[in-house]
């Protein structure tokens, strides 16, 4: 990653990467720095639970039912064979996140990789930090860029993954471990609750989460 630094965070920001799909076009931020190792081949993903690769009959959680239905922008059929950033930027659920995103220019960043875990707060999370708060770290991409690969694990998981795994190493791993606690609709990330889980995406698989995950909260 190279202007993405590992550097100490402070607030919570945001994400934009994950959960549903839009076209290219929505990677106008210019192309991001090479962030994100990249070095895995675009193979497409086989269904099985060692590859971290889900199919739409594996989502839960109680905010999936709010996604768009059908073939429609933002639904887990329309999300599925585009890249993260790409499908997260359809999906209503994200917004901020997927502003966040455009803010550090990591759109394209996102959608190189191969094989990602992606932790995505829902618009909530980032409005319990307040526009302010929100904006001030928009603007300092710096800042915001640690947070956001905060989110982001350099592996594919599925649920099961996870929770057979206890902890997992962000992207930002001078954040400290994501620590997975709990199984199916009951699973948390750093305290955070799985809205909407093993939501399928070309290269990623996405967690929607109530939480904006603060790096340096759980090195212990």
């Amino acid at each position: 990653m190279k202007t993405l630094r590992l550097a100490g965070i402070g607030a919570a920001a945001a994400l934009a990467l994950t959960a549903c799909g839009t076209s290219t076009d929505n990677n106008a931020s210019g192309s991001s720095p090479s962030a994100m190792p990249s070095s895995m081949p675009s193979s497409a993903p086989m269904s099985s639970s060692d590859s971290g690769v889900t199919t739409n009959a594996d989502v839960f959680g109680p905010a999936c039912s709010k996604l768009p239905q059908g073939n429609a922008p933002g639904s887990l059929d329309s999300m599925g064979p585009q890249p993260v950033a790409s499908a997260a930027s359809t999906n209503p659920l994200l917004t901020k996140l997927v502003a966040a995103v455009k803010a550090t220019n990591l759109v394209d960043t996102l959608n190189s990789q191969q094989a990602i875990t992606v932790f995505a707060p829902a618009d909530p999370a980032f409005n319990a930090l307040g526009d302010a708060k929100f904006k001030e770290l928009a603007a300092n991409p710096n800042q915001l860029a640690p947070i956001l690969q905060y989110h982001v694990v350099g592996k594919r998981y599925d649920a099961k993954g996870l929770a057979a795994a206890g902890t997992v190493t962000s992207l930002n791993t001078a954040g400290g471990p994501l620590k997975i606690e709990g199984s199916g609709e009951n699973m948390t990330v750093n305290g955070a609750k799985i809205l909407c889980g093993n939501i399928p995406t070309k290269n990623a698989t996405v967690f929607v989460i109530d939480k904006v995950l603060t790096p340096g909260t759980n090195k212990n």
